[in-house]
């Protein structure tokens, strides 16, 4: 008896949760054959895609070549003895500013100026005998091989006269040009050989500047062309300068061709062996147009930009021109005033639709030549 019980309970709760679930169904399935299948939308076309753009501008752009060098002295020499002998006198001051002629240091000359008396007395003597000889030449009284070696001793002595008088002048040694000394590397009393250093000389009232150009520029430079020179110790100043020769050679190794300008220096704030940056202005184009450098889409050998027409990317071959500091001149294939795509455009395709988030303009820079 308790087992039936059991199971009719049990069937009792089964009839209620079928008839529940058969309840919910049936409410499910009458939902689904009341309401009417929804209408397809018609197709859309892509989605416009996102991209930052920039509009073009016009100018003036600059062809400049930069270059690096070396400044040098406009005239630079090392002050050397020519002949050997104790100095007596040291008449400058290191670092001083000195003259042309002006006396720089005395060897001792005195063994040179008794040579020069000697020798004078000599050409004194000869003098005479010369004279003699020309007054009894006319009547016969001497022979006309007497008469040439008076002629002959008179000759030789006057050239040792000369000499000893070149000798007795390079005991003294003097500025060629006036400029800045440097730093002396004798001292007095010292005896110096022919040909060693004393001390150097500069003129720095201009400065010349070395520096190569690449071939390809070298019927664009010539003398006269101005340039603008600048210095580490001076980061914020550039100095005016202009070429003056040009070397006749071409560098096998590296195609350059060396170039040379000077620079006034009245200051004298430039030095000789200074690290100089070279910008030489080779000529300027009116009416450039500039974009972007990041606007520029290589394809194979050819570079392109998308144009932004009437809300699509429009995808243009151009020809580059001049290029400095991210921006390029388009020298083919756009005008001015068009908006060209500056980012985005690895997702595009010629005629897809965009919508421009950022717009900026590519205003005109100098530029040095590229491609």
């Amino acid at each position: 008896m308790k087992h039936r019980v059991r199971w009719s309970g049990i069937l009792k709760k089964m009839g209620a949760f079928l008839t529940v679930f058969l309840i919910f169904a049936g409410c499910g399935e009458g939902g689904k054959s009341d309401a009417k299948p929804p209408q397809a939308a018609p197709a859309a076309g892509p989605p416009a895609m996102p991209v930052e753009a920039a509009r073009v501008q016009t100018g003036t752009g600059r062809l400049e070549v930069t270059a690096v060098g070396s400044l040098e002295a406009n005239e630079s020499t090392v002050i050397r003895s020519e002949i050997a002998g104790r100095i007596t006198a040291i008449r400058f001051k290191e670092g001083e500013r000195a003259t042309k002629g002006s006396v720089l240091l005395t060897i001792n000359s005195e063994e040179f100026q008794a040579q020069l008396n000697q020798i004078k007395a000599v050409v004194e003597l000869n003098k005479m005998n010369f004279e003699r000889a020309k007054q009894l030449r006319p009547e016969g009284l001497i022979a006309e091989r007497a008469y040439d070696e008076a002629e002959s001793r008179l000759k030789e002595s006057e050239a040792s006269l000369s000499l000893a008088q070149v000798r007795l002048d390079k005991s003294i040694l003097r500025a060629p040009f006036s400029g800045q000394l440097g730093l002396r590397q004798v001292s007095p009393g010292d005896f110096v050989q022919p040909g060693q250093a004393i001390v150097n000389l500069e003129d720095t009232d201009s400065i010349k500047v070395d520096f190569r150009v690449p071939e390809i520029y070298l019927n664009r430079i010539e003398d006269g062309q101005s340039l603008q020179v600048g210095v580490d110790v001076y980061p914020n100043r550039l100095f005016e300068g202009k070429i003056y020769a040009i070397d006749s050679r071409i560098d096998n190794a590296t195609r350059t061709v060396l170039v040379r300008a000077r620079v006034p220096n009245p200051a004298g704030v430039l030095r000789p062996g200074m690290f100089a940056r070279v910008t030489l202005l080779l000529g300027e184009r009116e009416n450039a147009v500039f974009v972007p450098e990041q606007a520029v889409v290589p394809m194979g050998g050819d570079k392109f930009v998308y144009r932004v027409v009437d809300g699509k990317a429009v995808l243009t071959k151009v020809r580059l021109g001049l290029r400095k500091e991210g921006r390029v001149e388009v020298v083919e294939g756009i005008g001015p005033e068009e908006t060209v795509i500056t980012a985005g455009q690895m997702k595009l395709f010629d005629g897809a639709p965009v919508m421009t988030v950022g717009a900026t303009e590519a205003a005109p820079e100098k530029a040095p030549a590229g491609g």
